[in-house]
């Protein structure tokens, strides 16, 4: 039987929810550590969380106060009244996280209530407000975050909660508390559902929490947040950009796996989070998180196309862009090039001579010739298949810390065909071509090149664009009909690789033979 467990009643919420993640103490702390120390003992320094849930944040900042503000407040309760009335403000997201977050900081769900460690509050919200909002629809969207009508209009919520946020549900956010605070602090909501019928559609809310944040002009933002912004894509691209040329974040700690920062929480990606500095301009300490090592290097964010989350892969890439000036991308065909759905199965057995061989998520089956559409001729061509989805979900190694990255890459012959499940890179008239780029795509090398590309589970042909062209016939410097660990090995040689570099791709990816 455990003697003298205690444990944190957060500790326990952080791991609850997939969809509004809890924050767990240690987390929340290691956030505020990125501050300077001389916070702690401002006693005009003032805090909004504007997405309470939990209240984590807000009671961790109180407890520093109380510590930093000992010389200058000496009365311990005059300090907490100054700290918990003056400096101290929330944003809770329901009524519900609103009760939770003031038991969390006043020790009492009403802040006026007889067990608050406040004395000062006259009505039971205190600093920690939750005002209901609604969306404001048009064309079956919200004008403000993008979610469903069907979804989250009033017919459809009746008596539940509309997840229409206040903090980004207006256009004056300053006027909430109608004061300037000094840091902004917390971890947003991630997305809301733009479907009733599909839930896995979904619109990223995240970034319009950090936006209002840095709107209200405070000295500092700081905030969790997914890692999948550093690919774009669903409406995020302009928010990316502005991330990554912000000259005023000063830090940021990713993590590979969400699971090492929100333990028993999936998130596809990864999870950050970051400084906005409005005093600082430079480039961004950058922490990368993974298998238990942690990294750090100063970097301009936006030195490539694509962001890259692995410092260790940086020089990988300068010394392959020095050497190669032409990447794989332009081997890809448009999507869906034989318009065959995801879903389609096929039959079972072929019933007619012209019937073609269907590779799809099920395996092998047949289509008719008048099934499918060849829309760029490639029926009669030997073709490199690769599944459109990650082998990883969330971006999670396996037992080793290990990635294999694609799914599956496979040589198509003549007269077959693929789902829309799977796009080709590379078309042939002689086979050995096509094998041979099917080796160079299983290779640690590539794979490796791909993954520093890669945000979230979706593999598009912009995820090669660090993946060097080769010459894929015998007459290459590449001898590619050697095993293809022989071939990672000429690879690591003709690009100069040190033992370094290459000892952390190993050290990475999965062999694919």
């Amino acid at each position: 039987m455990l003697k003298n467990y205690n444990p944190d009643v957060l500790s326990c919420l952080a791991n609850l929810s997939n969809d509004e993640v809890f924050t767990p103490p240690e987390l929340a702390n290691a956030m505020l550590d990125t501050l300077p120390k001389e916070l702690w003992q401002d006693e005009n320094a003032t805090f909004l969380d504007p997405c309470c849930k939990s209240g984590v944040f807000l009671r961790e900042i109180a407890k520093r106060l109380i510590a930093g503000l000992k010389d200058k407040i000496p009365d311990e309760q005059e300090r907490i009244n100054h700290i918990c009335t003056k400096q101290l403000f929330g944003i809770s997201i329901t009524a519900m996280t609103g009760m939770l977050s003031r038991r969390s900081v006043y020790c009492s769900k009403h802040a006026n209530g007889k067990y608050s460690m406040c004395t000062e509050f006259y009505d039971e919200s205190g600093n920690i407000i939750f005002n209901e909002t609604k969306h404001t629809f048009k064309n079956g969207k919200c004008t403000f975050c993008g979610a469903a009508e069907a979804e989250y209009g009033e017919k459809a919520r009746k008596d539940l909660e509309s997840h229409a946020y206040q903090f980004i549900h207006t256009l004056n956010a300053e006027e909430i508390f109608n004061m300037r605070f000094d840091v902004i602090i917390g971890n947003p909501p991630y997305q809301l559902s733009t479907s009733k019928l599909n839930k896995t559609q979904a619109v990223p809310i995240y970034d319009k929490f950090v936006n209002a944040a840095i709107k209200l002009k405070p000295q500092y933002v700081v905030m969790i947040i997914p890692s999948r912004w550093f690919a774009g894509g669903m409406g995020m691209d302009n928010f990316r950009d502005m991330m990554l040329n912000c000259r005023h974040i000063s830090k940021m700690v990713d993590y590979s796996n969400a699971k090492d920062c929100f333990p028993g929480v999936s998130i596809s990606g990864g999870i950050n989070y970051f400084v906005y500095d409005s005093n600082y301009q430079g480039n961004c300490e950058f922490t990368n998180i993974h298998n238990e090592l942690s990294i750090t290097d100063n970097r301009n964010l936006a030195e490539f196309d694509c962001f890259i989350r692995y410092n260790e892969g940086i020089n990988v890439i300068r010394k392959i862009k020095e050497l190669s000036t032409e990447n794989i991308v332009d081997l890809f065909t448009s999507l869906d090039p034989f318009r065959i759905n995801s879903n389609e199965r096929g039959h079972l057995a072929r019933y007619n001579s012209t019937d073609v061989v269907l590779y799809s998520s099920q395996g092998k089956s047949y289509l008719h010739d008048n099934e499918f559409t060849d829309r760029y001729n490639l029926l009669d061509k030997y073709k490199v298949m690769i599944s459109k989805v990650a082998a990883e979900h969330a971006n999670e190694p396996d037992k080793t810390g290990k990635y294999k990255v694609l799914t599956t890459v496979k040589t198509i012959l003549p007269n077959e065909v693929c789902t829309f499940s799977y796009f080709c890179c590379g078309t042939f008239n002689n086979l050995n071509q096509a094998t041979y780029l099917e080796k160079y795509l299983k290779t640690n090398f590539t794979r490796f090149l791909v993954m520093l590309a890669l945000s979230s589970i979706n593999i598009t042909k912009d995820k090669f664009q660090f993946v060097p062209m080769q010459n894929f016939t015998d007459n290459s410097d590449i001898i590619w009909r050697q095993p293809i660990t022989e071939i990672d090995k000429q690879l690591y040689r003709k690009y100069k690789l040190s033992q370094e570099e290459i000892d952390f791709i190993e050290s990475m990816i999965r062999p694919m033979e």
